[in-house]
């Protein structure tokens, strides 16, 4: 029978995330094969409590397994590479690749030696821009092409950095890894340290001849891109565009472009989320006899709006599924209208008769003080 999980990393079953990953990295040093070599139990030991925290260090498997044990979590996710077996069929490197992290940069490798990472990986930098949005386009979607400049590959050495008719070649110091070790003593044990090879900075390759058009096998254009903008961005929403950043030196992966969007200011509407808002001016007599207006909405059109009779100043209607569309929805927000009520200034004689005759008539205000809404 497979042993209960906190036994193996020797914590309760209430222990902390802390000190579960404390617990795995002491049984994972203890039993490591480097340090045990031959040592089967050792190393059956050291699997066993890397199988125990591929489940404790994930909030999700660790429920599941404290509800239904061992066949709660499988004690083998194939989406994570491992097999019905468990980490008992996995090689020792992938179990470093998998929890590598817990013990700090390549620390097996560092302690222990014999676990290489391989060459450095210099990928090309990111690159950073933000374009302008109306609020049409923000509407609809709209695909725009933008001018940016960043690093292409040389086209006199092909990106390799090497004068033409040259060819980079193996570095020395590093035998083409592109890391080297360097031998470090402790007060416990003797380690080997690996870094990056000082001469070929981890590529692997030294340049003896340069060309001359470039450096490192790079060259600043000016490139154009297009970018598709679904319906609905706000300003803040940015998309990463894979590998339209900086070409990366010599074969290196390129960086990506990050696109950030920024709405342009309106001279009408206040956006807020999906809804929109608007502010429609109204006169006195429209607001006690009630009338119908055509107002903007942000798709460049006008619609008719009712307005009701008695609408008093500051209320707002609603126009439905008249605002910005729900990025990656099928719905829309609302257009909401305030309403101003204007009241008419500068009266001549028959206008002034005329207020002064409604105001005899009119009922008087039955709440004349109210708190106010903050």
């Amino acid at each position: 029978s497979m042993r209960d999980l906190y036994s193996v990393l020797g914590v309760s079953n209430n222990a902390s995330s802390d000190e579960i990953k404390k617990a795995y990295r002491k049984v994972a040093l203890k039993n490591h094969p480097d340090k045990n070599p031959g040592d089967n139990e050792a190393e059956s030991k050291f699997k066993e409590a890397a199988e125990a925290y591929s489940v404790l260090s994930d909030n999700r498997k660790r429920q599941q397994y404290d509800q239904f044990g061992h066949a709660g979590v499988g004690m083998g996710d194939q989406t994570q590479g491992f097999s019905s077996g468990g980490f008992h069929h996995m090689s020792m490197d992938d179990i470093f690749s998998q929890f590598g992290d817990v013990f700090g940069s390549d620390i097996f490798g560092s302690i222990f030696g014999g676990r290489r990472v391989g060459q450095t990986i210099r990928r090309g930098k990111d690159l950073r821009v933000t374009i302008g949005l109306t609020y049409s386009e923000i509407v609809t979607g709209v695909e725009k092409t933008i001018k940016i400049k960043r690093l292409e590959h040389c086209i006199t050495c092909q990106g390799s950095g090497a004068a033409p008719g040259v060819s980079p070649t193996t570095c020395q110091q590093c035998g083409g890894a592109g890391r080297v070790r360097q031998m470090s003593q402790s007060f416990i044990f003797q380690s080997v340290v690996e870094r990056e090879c000082p001469i070929c900075k981890g590529t692997g390759k030294v340049i003896t001849k340069p060309c001359k058009s470039c450096s490192n096998g790079l060259v600043r254009k000016s490139v154009s891109v297009k970018v598709k903008v679904p319906a609905g961005v706000e300003s803040g929403n940015y998309m990463r565009l894979d590998g339209q950043g900086n070409k990366g030196e010599t074969g290196q992966p390129a960086g990506d472009l990050v696109v950030f969007f920024e709405e342009e200011n309106h001279p009408h509407f206040v956006r807020d989320g999906e809804n929109v808002f608007l502010e429609a001016v109204i006169s006195f007599s429209m607001s006690a006899l009630g009338t119908s207006i055509e107002v903007p909405t942000i798709d460049g059109g006008k619609v008719s709006l009712k307005i009701p009779p008695g609408i008093q100043s500051g209320q707002i209607l609603r126009m439905r599924k008249k605002g910005f569309p729900v990025m990656r929805g099928s719905s829309r927000g609302d257009q909401l209208v305030r309403v101003h009520v204007e009241t008419p200034s500068g009266l001549n004689k028959k206008q002034k008769s005329i207020f002064e005759e409604l105001e005899s008539k009119e009922n008087k205000v039955k709440q004349p003080y109210r708190k106010i809404k903050l």
